[in-house]
Parts: C-alpha cells; sequence; structure tokens
C-alpha cells in the first residue's frame, strides 16, 4: 500500500492489536472500532487468517493501525502456522486488546504474560456485552486472573467503545511522542545539504520514503533545505557562502562525500538517521566493531525490513556482500531475509546487518534488537557497515 504526501506512513502509527480465542469477538469489535466492515465476521471458527491491518485516526490519539488477528487457541498444522503470525503481529504492536468471553482464562493468562514481557500495554476486553448472560461473573475473573479490570463493550450496540478508546489513551507510553530523526543534528537557520543519488534504487519521478520524512522535518524546523545528486555535489559547495551544518547522504556514497566536504560540516546519511529514529543507534555502532573480528569462516544476516524485487545494485543483497566478500573472500556466508521473516534463533550468525526499518514501527524494530542482544549477537545497520567497512565511522554524525 502506497500513503499519499497528506497521509501518515504506516510505520509512524501507534499499533494496536486485537487478541482472543477463535469466536471471541475480535473481528467485530475490530470493524466497530474502525466504523466499516474490514474482517469477515462468521460464526465459523478460524475466519481471520492472516492479520487484517487499517490504517485510521482516532480523536485524542491520531494515526493509528487497527491489528485483527487469529485466534491464539487455533489447531492443527495450519492453525499452528495462523497462531506463528499472530506472533509476529505482536512484535509491532503498541497497545494490545485482549478479548475474553468465558471464564476459561488460562490461555488468555498465558498470552497476557506473554505481552506483557514484550513491554506492551494490554487491555482486558468483554466484547459481547450485549449477548452474554454472565459479564459479572467474567469481569470477576478476569480482574482475579489478569489483574487488570476490563473494558466492557458491546461490538452491536457500541456501547463502551469510548470508555476503550478513553483506556487507550491512558495507557499509552508517555515516551511515544514520536522521536526526532535528525535530533541535535539540526537547529532552526541552519543549512543542510541533502545528497541523493538518483539511480536505479530510486523510483522513477518520486523519492524514497527516509528522503521524503527527512525532507518534512527539517522544513517543520526551519532549516534551510539544499538538495542535490552527487554529480553536483561540488556545485551546490561553490555556490554556498559558508559551509552547510551538516550533510545527509546515501550511506553508499559515504566515502565519496566524505573525501569533499567542508571539514566544520557534520556528516550522516539517511540509514544512519533512522537507525537512531527507529532503532538502537549506540548499539549499532558498538556493535560495528564486530566487522574487524570476521573471517572468511563468519556468518553474517542481511536483514531487510520491507520485501521488494532485488534490483542490479541492491544495496542490501549485492553492494554491502560485495564488500565484505572483498575483505574477507568469497567463502563468507551472507544469508538475507526480508519483511518480517526474521529468525527466532540468530546464534547461528556473527554479525546481523539491518536496514533502516522505515517500513516498520519503532516496536518491531527495537524487538529486533532486544532478541539479538538477548543471544549475544552484534547487530549494526546498512548505514554504519557502510561507515565502518569505508573507514570513515568515526566522521559519522549520530543523533542523541
Amino acid at each position: 500500500m502506497t500513503a499519499t504526501l497528506q497521509e501518515t506512513p504506516s510505520a509512524n502509527r501507534i499499533h494496536i492489536g486485537f487478541y482472543g480465542k477463535r469466536n471471541s469477538g475480535k473481528s467485530s469489535l475490530f470493524n466497530a472500532f474502525a466504523g466499516q466492515q474490514v474482517s469477515i465476521v462468521s460464526e465459523e471458527a478460524g475466519t481471520t487468517t492472516d492479520p487484517v491491518s487499517k490504517a485510521m485516526e482516532i480523536h485524542g490519539l491520531g494515526a493509528c493501525v487497527l491489528m485483527d488477528t487469529a485466534g491464539f487457541d487455533d489447531s492443527g498444522a495450519l492453525g499452528c502456522a495462523r497462531v506463528e503470525k499472530t506472533k509476529k503481529a505482536a512484535e509491532k504492536t503498541d497497545i494490545a486488546l485482549l478479548l475474553c468471553d468465558n471464564t476459561e482464562l488460562d490461555r488468555e493468562e498465558t498470552w497476557y504474560r506473554f505481552l506483557r514481557e514484550k513491554q506492551t500495554p494490554v487491555i482486558a476486553v468483554i466484547s459481547k456485552a450485549d449477548i452474554l448472560p454472565n459479564v459479572a461473573e467474567l469481569s470477576a475473573a478476569v480482574k482475579r486472573r489478569l489483574g487488570e479490570e476490563p473494558v466492557i463493550v458491546s461490538a452491536v450496540t457500541g456501547a463502551g467503545l469510548d470508555d476503550l478508546k478513553e483506556r487507550i489513551l491512558r495507557v499509552l507510553p508517555e515516551n511515544y511522542a514520536r522521536k526526532s530523526i535528525t535530533g541535535n543534528l539540526a537547529q532552526e537557520g541552519d543549512t543542510v545539504l541533502l545528497v541523493m543519488p538518483q539511480d536505479i534504487q530510486a523510483p522513477e519521478g518520486r523519492l524514497i520514503l527516509p528522503q521524503v520524512q527527512t525532507i518534512r522535518e527539517l522544513l517543520d524546523k526551519k532549516c534551510i533545505v539544499i538538495s542535490v545528486t552527487l554529480c553536483r555535489l561540488q556545485d551546490a559547495l561553490d555556490a554556498m557562502k559558508k559551509p552547510p551544518k551538516l550533510i545527509i547522504t546515501d550511506s553508499q556514497v559515504f566515502g565519496r562525500v566524505c573525501q569533499v566536504k567542508p571539514q566544520e560540516t557534520m556528516l550522516t546519511s539517511f540509514s544512519v538517521l533512522f537507525a537512531a529514529h527507529k532503532g538502537d543507534i549506540r548499539y549499532y555502532a558498538e556493535s560495528a566493531a564486530a566487522i574487524e573480528g570476521l573471517t572468511g569462516n563468519s556468518r553474517v544476516l542481511i536483514a531487510e525490513c520491507c520485501t521488494h524485487a532485488p534490483l542490479a545494485e541492491d544495496i542490501g543483497r549485492v553492494k554491502i556482500p560485495r564488500m565484505l566478500r572483498e575483505r574477507y573472500g568469497e567463502a563468507m556466508t551472507v544469508e538475507i531475509v526480508s519483511g518480517t521473516d526474521f529468525p527466532e534463533d540468530v546464534t547461528d550468525y556473527d554479525l546481523i546487518i539491518q536496514c533502516g526499518g522505515c517500513m516498520f514501527n519503532r516496536k518491531y524494530v527495537m524487538s529486533r534488537i532486544e532478541r539479538a542482544k538477548r543471544q549475544g549477537v552484534p547487530m549494526t545497520n546498512y548505514g554504519v557497515a557502510i561507515a565502518k567497512l569505508t573507514g570513515i565511522l568515526d566522521q559519522v554524525s549520530i543523533t542523541e
């Protein structure tokens, strides 16, 4: 799905996940919350298979993505695969709505703990208030087992929906406010020069998402923004009365830009900026040291967040593997995953190199980083790795 210039990218929206057993009322509540028929509703168990998403605006909360998931009590080979997709959806969930429709709450308690272990706020919900005969008894059981006062709603009549939205606002993490992309690197009045190669990586007639978002933030900061392609970089520098405060470029031309930039000008890349915006830039920078310890027998995982048709000079699939093998030999193992196909066990790898993560929300990117940390595997990102491989990492500026 593509977004217009007026729309908030899904990666920047708060993700609200609907979880529960089959036929617990997830899809009905999802549709009532969205105000339209998005998920299929049926009395037949297991109607929802893959997670269904809907981007929308909620008054007081702003841009969000609603995610309807398959029942976590699904069974059989296909059912287990659906549950695994539900677990993957949990990795990008900022707030979880846990639906309860009977007093048998063993599975709900297990999932409540699973979500809380991910430090995800959980709201217990009883969504069939119009048809359940024992709402008071069920409410008491939920409070006893989960330690949470459930929100009681009816997806049919709409009763309780406002209470649910208010509860979401109350549990929204205080630090959820979107992190700045450029942080302390650019302030009002600063001149920022963007060097953006328009090669096969750039879609014809458009800019890529990180470029668009960065430009918009710099304009909001009231910076002076100048954009050039690499071949006009020196012309742009010569035309300026004084050097720019900051140059932001594509990581793949880091070395060439570094050679001509003024000494007093800071240098960074879109990938490095998004590494800080969406992930843990300090861990990425520390992990880059692992590049020095690689050998021809090392195993490296390249993790793309988006899925796309491979290009002739793809940065993750072609350029970074080439740089690694030129240094350490063709025998080095470099594996590539894309989208949400990120291994649960990453201990087989000596290093993970991840893209900037512009297509995922910060919660999901951080879940990958935390997995690597827990398993003791260094993890860096495209821009940081390229800066390290080209010997200029110490000259690259990062945001605080």
